[in-house]
Order: C-alpha cells, then structure tokens, then sequence
C-alpha cells in the first residue's frame, strides 16, 4: 500500500502531464465533438420574417398583439461517466505502464477536458460487479478524486462482469450522457447490454492492451497466469509457432470486435501500455469532427 504522501505524489505528477495536453489539444475539439445533447429555452422575441412559425407563442401574440416567436439555444453541459474496469488484469503491464495506468491517464485527459467546458465528471469502477460510484460533479477536485481511484483503488474482486456495469450505468445515469467503457474487455456476453446503453447515452469503448499480450516475445519456457482466476499454464514461448499463433488469435479478437462495436454504433479507441494516450485520443477526436462535418 502506498503511502499517501507517495500517492499524492503520482497523482499529482499525472495531472501535470495531463493538465496541459488537454488544454492545448482536447478543448476545442472536444466542445465541436460532443455538443449539447438537446435544446433549452431561452426567450420570447418579436417575429422577424424568416423565423420558423411553428415557433410562435400564441399566448405572448395574442396578449401583445403582435407575433412573437420562442428561441432556443444548444444544451451545452454535458455528464461525462467514465466506466472503468478495475479487475485483476488491469495490473498487467510490461511497457512503460501497466494498463491501470495508461487507464489513469486516458481519464485524466478526458475529465480534465470536460471541466475546462464546466461540464460534469462521474464515476463508475466495477469488477464482477460496481464496486464504487461517484455521482456527476464539476471541478478539479473531482477530477484529482478520480485519477486517485483509477490508479489506487482496493478491489474486493478480481473477475470482470461489464454487462453487471453496464446495466448499472443504464439504471444510474438517467440524463442523456458521454459514456466512456475504459477496459481490456476480457469478458464475454455483455454486447446486448453495451448495445442498449448506446441507444440512450453516446459510448465510446477505450480497449486496453498490452504487446505482450499479443507477442510474448521468444523467452522460452514460461508459466502464464490469468489474473483473474488464478490459473496457470506453462509454455515455450520460444516456438515461434506459438507466438504467431497467440498473436494472431490476440489481433483477430481485437478485429472483431471493433467490427462489432461499429456494427452497434460503439467507436473503439485502442490504447496501449507502450506509449502515453495521448495520441490515439486526439486521433479519435479528430476523426469524430471529420465525422461529423460530412
């Protein structure tokens, strides 16, 4: 465990690194990607030709005697729900950080993103079942309290249930909202859930990996266990055979299912432990404006 001036130290060190990149690249992009998710009133005015006449008052008109139309202006503050999985294999890492990190990072980003257009910040981690919620809420203070539990936070359990977190989130979050699943997705049987809470809320999947998960590297023998369950294998991962074979099942998986994710109106962001996310968040903004200027 470390200890909490040790803690404040890493998280403090995440959001200076964080802070700035989101200020230069994410802001701007941001506020043109995800816009208002509805239309609030804003005043009564005079008519003036070219309005739309399905939006007169006929109650201001007929006191005033003159046609008077409602105007509405975009719904700009958002709910940002970070939904991220906090099982044992999140702890894999043999790059530069492990996933749990590189998952830190990629929230920081994006919270910091949202509070810099006074937007709202919420919490979801889960295992084989949510085991911490923090509510939408604005400010720094929020986002520091997120990173900190991204990065520090005490599992009760190891496995993996996203279909548990996202039904979760569909029964919580009742106002339209930006989802983001952080997760590896080794899990199965939760697409009809991802699917259902993308017909309410915008979700975007950020996939974790890890190279070493699709190439181990040609090491020799050596045991392998999964995090979650404890079960262990032993291998020759000298075989160049089995590399091949292991990373081409790793990137077919992967394959399928950003294709079924897009399939179901889910973009994918892979993120790696071998470099900073940065990068491919930018790239999925910018893929987004170009999306959605055609």
């Amino acid at each position: 465990m470390l200890e909490q001036r040790e803690l404040l130290r890493n998280v403090r060190h995440i959001e200076i690194r964080t802070d700035r990149l989101s200020e230069d690249f994410f802001a701007g992009g941001y506020h043109s990607v995800f816009k208002g998710l509805g239309l609030e009133f804003d005043e009564v005015r005079e008519y003036s030709p070219g309005d739309d006449i399905r939006s007169i008052d006929w109650n201001v008109t007929a006191r005033t005697g003159s046609p008077h139309v409602k105007s509405f202006v975009e719904e700009r503050e958002l709910t940002v729900v970070l939904a991220v999985d906090a099982s044992a294999s999140l702890d894999f890492g043999t790059q530069e950080r492990s996933k749990a990190e590189a998952a830190a990072e990629a929230c920081a980003l994006l919270a910091f993103s949202a509070i810099k257009n006074n937007d709202k910040v919420a919490l979801v981690t889960f295992t084989d079942g949510v085991e911490l919620f923090l509510p939408p809420k604005k400010g720094r203070r929020q986002v520091l309290r997120v990173i900190r539990e991204v990065l520090y936070y005490q599992r009760e359990h190891k496995g993996t249930n996203l279909q548990a977190a996202l039904e979760f989130i569909a029964r919580t979050i009742r106002r339209r909202s930006v989802v983001f699943v952080v997760s590896d997705f080794r899990d199965d049987g939760y697409l009809d859930a991802l699917t259902i809470l993308g017909r309410k809320h915008d979700v975007i999947a950020v996939d974790l990996y890890d190279p070493r998960e699709r190439d181990i590297g040609p090491v020799g023998l050596i045991e392998l266990e999964d995090s979650e369950t404890g079960r262990r294998v032993l291998v020759d991962a000298s075989a160049p055979g089995l590399r091949s074979k292991q990373g081409i099942h790793e990137e077919s998986e992967a394959e399928e299912r950003r294709k079924l994710f897009m399939s179901r109106g889910i973009d994918l962001i892979p993120i790696t432990t071998a470099a900073p996310p940065g990068d491919p968040l930018v790239a999925f903004f910018e893929r987004r404006r170009r999306r959605l200027r055609r």
